[in-house]
């Protein structure tokens, strides 16, 4: 199956900066603006979270500074974790923290890889 998929990893690794950076960017419209059935979260979190989530997912989603942006989404979905759900027990199964846990990973290894293509950084060189 690797070597099938191989000659795809640049499209596929695009897809993957594309829809996580967009469902980021959804949570924040949530937080901030209350839509997609979302309502409005506290203002410490609206206010904190809530911009990250939206100007860094659109960031990641485009491309354009990709890495930065999706190293402060990496980091801000890991003190979310820590502080909504760690306390709640060990295992993310178990403390419902699973979604904030994969954001944090996803987007550490979107900002360890970059923009690549299908992107403005790419557009730009």
């Amino acid at each position: 199956m690797t070597a099938f998929l191989k000659p795809h990893s640049e499209h596929i690794y695009a897809l993957l900066r594309i829809v996580a950076g967009f469902m980021l960017m959804c949570h924040g419209i949530q937080k901030v603006f209350g839509l997609f059935g979302g309502s409005q979260a506290p203002p410490a979190i609206t206010w904190s979270a809530g911009p990250i989530e939206l100007v860094g997912g659109a960031l990641v989603m485009v491309g354009f500074q990709a890495g930065w942006a999706a190293f402060l989404c990496s980091g801000m979905m890991a003190v979310a974790y820590f502080f909504a759900h760690q306390s709640k027990g060990l295992l993310p199964i178990a403390n419902h923290g699973e979604l904030a846990a994969l954001y944090s990973f996803v987007f550490l290894f979107i900002a360890v890889r970059g923009s690549g293509e299908w992107s403005v950084d790419a557009a730009r060189s």
